[in-house]
């Protein structure tokens, strides 16, 4: 199904219960009555959706009430946006075309609210003596529910999914805090949102806080069985969570700048490009004046990110420092290496890899920058099956590939480079426009230099 709208509803309920201490049945049932009361709460008339940035509040179990007019409950979902705000201060205008640059479906963000009920009656309050210990247990729960839709879907259709969608997130994090309850000790149940391949798409999956995806396997190969996944690699790790495209990365760096490309143009040839996300690393970030000597270390520190955001690893992108330690550690460099300005090359990049993250790679020695026009089929085959960003390293030159374009009966290509000699700021148009992220042909490379390509191996791990 194309998807036009992600539907997200937050929100958050507080979890409450009286726990028999000397009854471990018993507490159980009580947790189960507790997330019970809670599904009939989203289920009542008193649940209200609003619409951030707009005046929108909607009633959805009770015979669907909008606060807008003009919305009802057959109203095409597109037409929210005619309510919305945009950052301007004016109204988003829905259309049913869509928008040739966008590069994912449109997010309408809601939250969740109830309504105040009418006051209580004159009814004297009762008392009650409970002769057992007993513990109180409250904890918050984040609710984060989606739903995929396309424009033409109805907002009564729409809103119907969302509350379906809210109690069975209960449910599914009644069943996490069972699972991992101690006692009177419970762990918050989070929701996470991953986009799967089709026909699965966008799916949202209740992990405990507290407990590392490391102690997680045994239930990411159970969702790998029932989603069909492939288990060589990871889908389904917090790392691997869906980005929103209307939320901002926290850490400032760019993520997959070549997506805001279009290839080469180039007559029976098949385009193959790096799986997956990861951050363009240049000179001069973190604080660092690598301007003429760092361009290894940022080529490195952009594989390493595409191996953290994949969700191989949990470690931080490493700085120059440590890179330069691990190269220590392994005996490749003597101790003053340390807080040097030396160069880098393809070969300290593999053992980095390897040194920090237990990654393999393969090299490809080139003797004279003219011979890579013929490596297209070996780039196009790693980039297929390993999907992993290449560090290529030249002279005193290294720059990353990020895909080809490449004709198996002609031997036409095109290079996709990512370069690390860029020296402003995260600007993506500039990045774009002046060629730091770009296609190159065959004459980018010095035709006589010599090159090595590291080529990281994926893991195969879920």
């Amino acid at each position: 199904m194309q998807c036009d709208f992600i539907f997200r509803l937050k929100g958050i309920l507080e979890f409450a219960c009286q726990l028999d201490n000397s009854n471990g049945a018993q507490s159980q049932s009580t947790i189960s009555k507790s997330f019970q009361d809670l599904r009939s709460k989203v289920s009542s008339k008193n649940i209200v959706f609003t619409v951030c940035n707009s005046p929108v509040l909607i009633w959805p179990n009770a015979g669907f009430q909008s606060s807008v007019e003009s919305l009802t409950e057959a109203s095409a979902c597109g037409d929210i946006l005619q309510c919305i705000e945009s950052d301007d201060g004016g109204r988003k205008k829905s259309s049913k075309k869509k928008d040739k640059k966008k590069s994912g479906p449109t997010v309408v963000n809601m939250k969740l609210l109830f309504e105040v009920t009418e006051p209580a009656g004159d009814e004297a309050p009762s008392l009650i003596r409970v002769s057992t210990q007993q513990h109180c247990v409250k904890m918050p729960l984040p609710l984060d529910c989606t739903l995929s839709v396309t424009t033409d879907e109805s907002l009564a259709t729409v809103c119907t999914g969302l509350v379906e969608a809210l109690n069975k997130q209960l449910a599914d994090m009644e069943e996490v805090v069972l699972r991992y309850r101690k006692g009177s000790s419970f762990l918050v149940p989070q929701p996470f949102h991953f986009q799967l391949p089709k026909p699965a798409g966008l799916i949202t999956v209740i992990y405990p806080a507290g407990v590392p995806d490391s102690q997680l396997q045994a239930v990411r190969e159970d969702l790998h069985r029932k989603f069909k996944l492939p288990c060589d690699r990871p889908y389904l790790r917090r790392a691997n969570a869906f980005h929103f495209p209307d939320a901002a990365y926290k850490d400032g760096y760019l993520r997959n700048p070549h997506i805001h490309l279009n290839p080469p143009n180039i007559e029976d040839a098949k385009l193959y490009l790096v799986q997956g996300v990861y951050s363009y690393h240049h000179y001069m970030q973190d604080h660092v004046d690598d301007n003429g000597w760092g361009c290894a270390y940022r080529s490195l520190q952009t594989i390493f990110s595409w191996f953290q955001q994949q969700g191989y690893v949990e470690t931080a992108v490493p700085t120059h420092t440590q890179i330069q330690q691990a190269l220590v550690d392994v005996g490749d460099k003597e101790p003053r290496f340390v807080s040097s300005r030396q160069w880098i090359g393809s070969i300290e990049v593999q053992a980095v890899l390897n040194q920090l993250l237990g990654v393999t790679s393969k090299i490809m020695f080139v003797s004279q920058g003219s011979e890579l026009a013929t490596k297209g089929r070996e780039l196009a085959n790693h980039f297929q099956t390993e999907g992993t960003p290449v560090m290529i390293g030249g002279g005193i030159l290294a720059h990353t590939i990020l895909g080809v374009v490449w004709s198996e009966n002609t031997g036409q290509i095109r290079f996709l480079i990512l370069d690390p000699h860029y020296t402003g700021g995260e600007d993506l148009q500039t990045i774009t426009d002046k060629g730091w992220c770009g296609w190159k042909g065959p004459e980018f490379w010095d035709q006589n230099a010599y090159y090595n390509l590291c080529l990281p191996q994926r893991p195969k791990t879920i």
